[in-house]
């Protein structure tokens, strides 16, 4: 039986891996949080906060250098040679 922290990181797990798999198949179009979150169905939220749920995980995937945020407010996959140069 899984405790509910490993339930939790199981979930986080399962999250980014759906973000992951929807910015690869845009490619450089790259996905705003809006489109994201509502494609996923986690863009609720209470009054005046939708969409923390898919920018927490977009962050997660930033902060682990996966993704990017451009300009365009855009997300995009981190291209694989900028992984190799901070390796």
């Amino acid at each position: 039986m899984m405790t509910s922290y490993e339930k939790a990181q199981k979930g986080i797990i399962l999250l980014k891996s759906a973000v992951y798999e929807m910015l690869k198949e845009t490619g450089e179009k790259g996905l705003r949080n809006v489109d994201v979150g509502k494609s996923l169905g986690i863009y609720a939220g209470h009054i005046g906060h939708q969409g923390h749920i898919s920018r927490t995980v977009l962050e997660l995937l930033r902060s682990e250098g996966v993704a990017e945020q451009k300009n365009d407010k855009r997300w995009h996959l981190v291209a694989t040679d900028q992984l190799e140069e901070t390796e």
